[in-house]
């Protein structure tokens, strides 16, 4: 069975089980990431709920050893777990890299890499890298060898949580939190009693089957349950992705969509810089320059992400899809369970969440759009737009500029549009956004048409 190229992924190694994750492909992704690392380097694994995570684990935990490296075990964790685990030491023995086994919020034949290395992500280039070395050398056996060593993540990132955000104990409001069966619960409840809240838990018990919704809080018809059980006995509701490293924030009046959070987040530090993905309200960021803030337009994904924010030093990124990333008083990676804390403490400090979303400049924006395409094509359709947009057709609207940090975002003289290639599927992803609703329709309507055309000629 030969290894497919498309498991290797801008943020991360995705495939389906036994499918494209086997034990062929995992000993030799562990063998070659070990010798990206370094031999005699330490390296942590954690894994999701899903059935076939541990196996992984071991298939991977082969190919480490093959490639002489420590292996540590953290178990069943949730991403941020994981990622807590470069920066703290275990009996005198510290990380050099951490690997998160996780299909995230993918279907629960999937599971992935996610994977960190001297406390950075290792992605894009370096994955594509990895990925030819691994299909030159397939036919290389690697022995199964499942030592390794038991470590527990999970108590020092409870104890770092509950000493963190020791002002909140007792808070009197009334929490409702949804872990959609994934991992959260491996951790949050633990927080949460140490700091005495009071909060109903839906779907707390992790099941990589997800019985009861798709772990993905981005989507609304996954929010049915969580916004039933606020509207009957809560204050603010929290929903996460099945690895924990995405939220949703729901008040009874609002979802509160990530670039939201970081207006929020924001207003408790001084004169901070902001990253935002192409695809949040430009509303952000003109509101944070607004504030005397220092706002960064960026390419999406969280790999993209954390190494912009090195890069500028930056004090919190977002994504509009509930990745939320705090270098403010923190280690610089998304971690949803944190940012649940962080909005508490506003809360706490007195900010009515409702009142500030409503005394935001009104806007009428679309969901993400995804237009169907194929892996092959997808790159070639944002070249080709790019190429028509120099001359656009008489009836197009007004262009202002164009921004292509990531795709094409094109705004116009009361909004903007964004065309970009997915790096995780086969699909372009559209996203519009006015001041007047019937001009969001009509820049969708003139930029599909431009898809339209992109497509066709090729």
């Amino acid at each position: 069975m030969s290894i497919h190229s498309s498991i290797f992924r801008e943020y991360d190694i995705r495939g389906i089980f036994e499918k494209e994750l086997n034990a062929t492909s995992v000993k030799l992704i562990g063998y070659f990431l070990g010798q990206k690392v370094g031999g005699d380097k330490v390296v942590s694994i954690g894994y999701d709920a899903r059935s076939h995570s541990p196996i992984l684990r071991d298939y991977l935990t082969s190919g480490l050893n093959a490639a002489g490296c420590k292996v540590l075990d953290m178990g069943m964790v949730a991403t941020p777990v994981n990622y807590f685990s470069n920066y703290i030491d275990f009996n005198g023995v510290t990380t050099d890299a951490s690997v998160m086994i996780t299909g995230s919020h993918n279907p629960s034949e999937y599971n992935g890499f996610k994977m960190t290395v001297d406390k950075s992500p290792f992605f894009g280039d370096a994955i594509y890298a990895l990925g030819d070395e691994i299909i030159a050398n397939q036919t290389m056996q690697i022995e199964d060898n499942l030592d390794k060593t038991d470590i527990d993540v999970k108590k020092p990132y409870i104890d770092f949580m509950v000493k963190e955000f020791s002002a909140l104990k007792g808070l009197k409001k009334k929490l409702v939190i949804d872990a959609g069966n994934g991992v959260a619960d491996t951790v949050i409840t633990d927080i949460f009693d140490a700091l005495d809240f009071d909060y109903v838990g839906l779907y707390l018990e992790p099941d990589g089957t997800f019985p009861n919704h798709h772990p993905d809080p981005s989507v609304e018809k996954n929010l049915v349950d969580v916004k039933a059980a606020l509207e009957k006995e809560g204050d603010i509701a929290f929903a996460y992705d099945g690895d924990a490293d995405r939220i949703a924030v729901l008040t009874h009046k609002h979802n509160i969509k990530g670039d939201q959070m970081a207006l929020l987040y924001a207003m408790k530090m001084e004169n901070p810089t902001v990253i935002g993905e192409v695809k949040c309200s430009q509303v952000m960021y003109d509101e944070l320059e607004r504030r005397g803030a220092k706002a960064i337009m960026y390419k999406t994904g969280h790999s993209n992400l954390k190494v912009k924010m090195k890069e500028t030093n930056a004090d919190l990124a977002c994504e509009v899809s509930g990745h939320i990333f705090f270098k403010h008083r923190y280690f610089g990676y998304d971690d949803a369970i944190y940012a649940t804390l962080r909005m508490l403490e506003l809360i706490a400090d007195g900010i009515d969440l409702d009142a500030e979303i409503d005394a935001l400049p009104q806007v009428f924006s679309t969901e993400e759009l995804k237009v169907e395409t194929t892996e092959e094509e997808k790159f070639h359709i944002i070249n080709k737009v790019k190429a028509l947009l120099a001359n656009p057709p008489a009836d197009f609207p007004t262009i202002v500029n164009i921004i292509d940090v990531d795709g094409v975002r094109i705004n116009f003289e009361k909004g903007w549009g964004l065309v970009r290639a997915s790096n995780t599927t086969p699909v372009l992803v559209t996203r519009f956004e006015s001041i007047d609703e019937a001009l969001a329709k009509e820049y969708e309507e003139k930029v599909n048409a431009l898809i339209s055309e992109a497509k066709e000629s090729l």
